[in-house]
This record gives C-alpha cells, sequence and structure tokens, in this order.
C-alpha cells in the first residue's frame, strides 16, 4: 500500500466511525411528517429490531443501541415519532435496563440509523 492509500483508508475508516457514534443522538419529534424515523416500543424483547439503552451523557452514545435523546432537533443525528401501531413503524424498538443489553437483533433495519 502506498502511503497515500495508508492516509485515505485511515480517513475513510476515523469518518465512519464518528458518524456511527453521533448517529445515535436522537429527538422524539411531534408529528410523524417531521421525523426520519417511525418507531414503535415493542413489550417484549424477542420482539424488537433494536434493543435501546437510554444514555444519560452524549459521550455515552454509541452506534449499538445507546441512545442519548437532545434537547433540540438541530442537534439530532435521527428524528423519530413514537408511532401507536406497530404496522407504521419503520423501526420497533425494546427499552432496556442496562447498557451492556443495548444492541441489533435486526440488522437489516441498521441502515435506518445511518
Amino acid at each position: 500500500m502506498t502511503i497515500l492509500t495508508k492516509a485515505l483508508l485511515i480517513t475513510l475508516v476515523t469518518l465512519f466511525s464518528v458518524s456511527t457514534i453521533q448517529a445515535q443522538k436522537i429527538f422524539s419529534v411531534d408529528y410523524s411528517s417531521q421525523a426520519d424515523i417511525k418507531v414503535y416500543v415493542v413489550k417484549y424483547e424477542s420482539q424488537c429490531d433494536l434493543k435501546v439503552y437510554k444514555v444519560d451523557y452524549e459521550s455515552q452514545a454509541s452506534s449499538d443501541g445507546n441512545w442519548f435523546f437532545v434537547n433540540y432537533s438541530s442537534q439530532a443525528d435521527k428524528k423519530i415519532y413514537f408511532v401507536d401501531y406497530e404496522s407504521q413503524a419503520d423501526l420497533k424498538v425494546y427499552f432496556v435496563k442496562y447498557s451492556s443489553q443495548a444492541g441489533w437483533k435486526n440488522s437489516s433495519k441498521k441502515h435506518l440509523l445511518y
């Protein structure tokens, strides 16, 4: 590999890493038309696409379902709307009690948050 190729590879990996971490800053909107993703909260873990843990600090957010809810839509990487019915949802989530439990159960839906 040339030095230029290595530098390009390092730059791409760094940009990808930063964007995946930031993709977990979430803002909950009031209307479905404002949302990037429509989310339904399921009752049982076995029904979800993503197990989510709500973190207290932005620095704790990660690409594996640790969501940080921001106060303003301009701070968010993704705006979500919580729907009333499963059939309306793009993504089904289950909120877990511990950060270590968070993660994808249906990896085909990952593109929704990136």
